[in-house]
């Protein structure tokens, strides 16, 4: 029995009337197999018009163009290069825009305003870093300038109606409200014509810059929704908990197609849901080989996952602990930012050492005492105490230099850098490389490393190096890293020896951690545990799924609230949604473990999963 697929000819229908539209999906729905079946047909039926096709991460426009019919017409990219595209040419405006936005404090530019003629004679360029005075402007940027010219310039609107007959937004509820203003406000005002059409589910907005929902466009009838009810993904169990949890009235049901993921034997898998608690701490090892989990192999990182709240959580059960103490909770760079924050609006004299511009300040003198009573962060303050506080000030590293959250693939994170910093990207490329020799992907690995191999007894050679460089991996970072550049495969460049010089502080903490510590996070990050916050694993799936309901002193969450639905409301919209998100990754069986929840929190599980599914261990 092949699936139904009404909702498309629901879009058939808004196309043939001109109409904006929503497919509001939940997961697992087939939202993406919807947005390729769209642009299949527009080919079939409009042959000489022009898709534009936009999404969040490169990741998800690969697998859009894998997907769709070939397509002349078709233009599939991420949204930021998709607004740069249309403006890039206009340089004048752009130079205008800018400085106006600079001088509306909406970009920042050394606290100052500046001259209309600031930018003249430079070409405004988009790049991965923000250089805002040498006309470098990065992502956040990109967004902004584009809905400040969409707002000024309607001939910016004609163009791009004329450019393109339908915009295609997959993924809308994670788009920047100021990109939903210009598709649905700015291009209002061109009389041309251009359908938008947009695919997502406002229960998976889970990223605080994501426009969330159209629910008001959806009231004042500029757009007509479409819900896609049907689930492929999930057994029974986990859709009917999912209905319980969403919201927004949408309500799922099993897919009629026998060859969906989640049928078997013409009839929906049952599956499993569990609500496991405890009265007291139970550390999570001791946790998963409880007999509870007889069944689970936590060794399979495809199939099974851990879902944390934050990296945080996560770090010490992973191996890389230690890593991820220096770069959150270091405690000198903590005192350098609270002394940066006391002094903001003070004149002082920028050439005095790191502990006389402390000491001219009463208030911290208790800290420095506390520093200097454990003899760990007292080595760690003697480091920098003497060292003139122009050169500390300019101390910064956070975890978001170690794990960036964009969402965007290892390798596109290796290769743009975003966050990440040039110590962590030179350890990144190092174990990169070695992964690569491992896995026998010579022709990437060629490419990708410092050594040149031109002969054949350079293949050798590059073999006999490789093995040096892992029998040092049981050793300190430092020596790793100064391995593989004695080795010739992955050298210290003048941008690494600059970093090291610039931040000798940083390095000279994680330089004396075990390399094992970065492989472990290494590890984690190309997906090879079964852990994952649960953020990173949206639109992922898995036959078996745990999650774990601890909020890491987050208070932008708050598991307590989800079961008592009260409180903040934003705090309680922002934990519902990324529960359903966590729930609706399951296949087969989800197991939610939740540490002293009150008895309130116990009765709504109860209601939830099922008394005889809620187990206190």
């Amino acid at each position: 029995m092949v699936e139904k697929i009404d909702e498309l000819k629901n879009i058939q229908e808004c196309i043939e009337n001109n109409n904006n539209f929503l497919l509001s999906g939940g997961a697992g729905s087939g939202k993406t197999y919807s947005l390729v079946q769209t642009i299949n047909f527009i080919k079939e039926n409009y042959n000489n018009k022009s898709i534009a096709c936009i999404t969040y991460t490169n990741a998800a426009v690969n697998e859009i163009k894998n997907r769709v019919v070939d397509n002349k017409n078709l233009k599939v990219s991420t949204i930021h290069d998709f607004l740069w595209e249309n403006i890039k040419k206009f340089q004048k405006e752009l130079r205008k825009c800018i400085v106006e936005l600079i001088n509306e404090e909406q970009i920042k530019f050394n606290d100052e305003n500046i001259q209309e003629n600031y930018f003249d004679g430079m070409d405004i360029q988009y790049k991965e870093y923000l250089d805002i005075k040498n006309g470098i402007i990065s992502h956040d940027e990109v967004i902004l300038i584009s809905n400040k010219m969409y707002s000024e310039y309607k001939v910016l609107c004609d163009i791009l109606k004329d450019k393109y007959d339908f915009i295609l937004v997959d993924e809308y509820q994670d788009t920047n409200k100021f990109v939903i203003e210009i598709l649905l406000d700015c291009l209002k005002k061109s009389s041309k014509k251009s359908i938008i059409g947009f695919y997502g589910d406002s229960m998976q907005s889970i990223y605080n810059d994501g426009v969330g929902d159209l629910k008001n466009y959806i009231e004042n009838g500029e757009i007509i929704e479409i819900q896609k009810k049907q689930n492929r993904r999930n057994p029974l169990k986990v859709i009917e908990l999912a209905n319980k949890i969403r919201t927004d009235g949408l309500i799922q049901e099993p897919s009629d197609d026998i060859e969906a993921p989640n049928m078997e034997n013409g009839r929906v898998k049952l599956g499993e849901i569990k609500f496991i608690y405890s009265e007291d701490f139970i550390e999570y090892e001791e946790l998963k080989v409880n007999q509870i989990f007889q069944d689970w192999n936590f060794g399979d990182h495809i199939n099974t996952k851990e879902l944390d709240l934050t990296h945080n959580l996560i770090a010490n059960r992973a191996g890389f602990g230690n890593l991820m103490e220096i770069y959150d909770k270091d405690p000198i760079l903590k005192l350098k930012q609270e002394l940066v924050r006391k002094i903001a609006n003070d004149i002082i004299n920028e050439d005095c050492t790191f502990e006389e511009i402390l000491n001219q300040y009463p208030q911290f003198k208790t800290k420095i005492e506390t520093i200097k009573r454990d003899e760990t962060t007292n080595n760690l303050y003697n480091t920098v105490k003497d060292k003139a506080f122009r050169e500390i000030r300019k101390m910064y590293f956070s975890k978001d230099s170690l794990i960036d959250d964009k969402k965007l693939s290892v390798e596109e994170v290796k290769n743009k850098g975003r966050k990440r910093d040039v110590l962590i990207n030179q350890l990144f490329r190092i174990q990169y490389l070695i992964s690569l020799y491992e896995n026998k992907n010579f022709n990437e690995f060629i490419k990708k490393t410092d050594f040149f191999i031109n002969r054949l007894e350079d293949k050798k050679i590059i073999n006999e190096k490789i093995i040096k460089l892992k029998e040092k991996q049981n050793q300190t970072v430092e020596q790793v890293i100064d391995t593989a550049d004695e080795l010739g495969i992955c050298i210290k460049d003048d941008k690494f020896k600059t970093f090291i010089a610039d931040n000798e502080y940083l390095y000279n903490r994680v330089k004396k951690l075990k390399y094992e510590e970065f492989k472990n996070l290494f590890k984690y990050i190309e997906g090879y545990t079964p852990f994952s916050t649960q953020h990173k694993v949206k639109g992922a799936e898995f036959n078996n799924v745990l999650v774990i309901l601890d909020n890491g002193n987050w208070n932008q969450y708050n598991f307590e609230y989800l079961f008592t639905e009260t409180g903040n409301e934003n705090v309680l919209k922002r934990t519902q949604k990324i529960f359903y998100v966590c729930c609706t990754r399951a296949k087969e069986r989800l197991y939610v473990y939740y540490c002293k929840p009150s008895i309130q929190a116990i009765n709504k599980a109860k209601v939830w999963f099922g008394e005889e599914n809620v187990i206190k261990l």
